[in-house]
């Protein structure tokens, strides 16, 4: 068995891979499309990035090709349901990204209600001009208010034990509603959408990138939001209208927002850099160096149980 792996990464995760099976990595890079495009007939399993497209083209001139291991939870940037139409199966690495991303929602989320990072901001640049009254920089409470998940997979899960354990009320939206046992559970109660934008102090997004989720807060859904209430966004960019958050930012119709992930790439318009009403960081979400590791090891897992069938695979079922 070949497999080839598309990016450039710590080869600790991968070990036990490299003991059993013949493995091609990029040296000091990762490589680029038309560099696996030209590989890829030789190979029986491709374990892809985030980023990197797998695309029908790239599947039709892959003959062998049996896996395609994410190294990602999301995969929109595989065509999932050609691929499961040509008899291949796709992975994912849901488990390892869970609590960092869970931790950053709810870091971006204090961060936004206590205006720390604008704070420490006007410290740096202002130093003894910046007004420190007792009513100067004023913030959102978070104790006792309202959240609202749109999207309660596992990272939604997550994201509302943390806010319950800081005494806030958790309501979710979500494709399927889950078992009254698993809401009684987590201490969450489950709305429409429409209740949820008009009731929540904050809104975090959880929900994967899908045709249904793309823009699922635009004008309309950022107009029924309290003013008060602060957005945020640690799943996919294009869940969110840009343009029309900036609007909302600068005119008040929102209080705030944090964010992890952008509309158009790695980097946000660039007038969400001028707002201080808005945090920001460049997909962070599963930026440590032990979850790095662990996620390769569990893209290992997934390719070494599809091959051997002696430990479980996460496979996507559908787009």
């Amino acid at each position: 068995m070949k497999i080839l792996v598309t990016y450039d990464m710590f080869r600790e995760g991968f070990t036990e891979l490299e003991s059993k099976y013949e493995v091609t990595f990029p040296e000091g890079r990762d490589f680029t499309y038309e560099e696996v495009y030209e590989m890829i007939p030789e190979y029986d399993v491709l374990c892809s990035m985030f980023d990197f497209p797998v695309n029908k083209e790239l599947i039709d001139h892959a003959p062998k090709l049996r896996l395609i291991a994410n190294y990602a939870v999301g995969y929109n940037n595989i065509d999932v349901a050609y691929a499961i139409e040509k008899g291949l199966t796709v992975a994912n690495t849901p488990d390892p990204v869970t609590a960092p991303t869970a931790n950053i929602a709810l870091g971006l989320l204090l961060d936004a209600a206590r205006r720390i990072t604008e704070c420490d901001r006007k410290l740096r640049t202002l130093g003894k001009k910046m007004k420190v009254g007792v009513l100067e920089n004023l913030g959102a409470p978070v104790t006792g208010q309202t959240l609202g998940i749109i999207g309660m997979g596992r990272i939604g899960k997550a994201l509302a034990k943390r806010a319950n354990a800081m005494g806030m009320e958790v309501i979710y939206h979500n494709r399927h509603q889950l078992y009254i046992e698993e809401e009684t559970k987590l201490n969450v109660t489950y709305v429409t959408k429409e209740v949820l934008l008009a009731k929540a102090d904050f809104v975090s997004l959880n929900a994967p990138y899908t045709p249904e989720t793309y823009h699922i807060i635009g004008e309309e859904e950022l107009r029924r939001m309290k003013r008060s209430a602060i957005l945020i966004n640690t799943a996919r960019g294009p869940l969110v209208d840009e343009h029309a958050l900036v609007k909302a930012l600068r005119e008040g119709e929102i209080r705030a927002a944090g964010l992890d992930v952008f509309e158009f790439g790695d980097y946000p318009l660039p007038e969400l850099l001028e707002l201080d009403n808005v945090v920001l960081t460049p997909h962070i979400g599963t930026q440590t160096l032990e979850t790095r590791v662990i996620m390769a090891k569990a893209v290992c897992d997934n390719v070494i149980g599809f091959l051997e069938g002696d430990r479980p695979v996460s496979r996507v079922l559908r787009p």
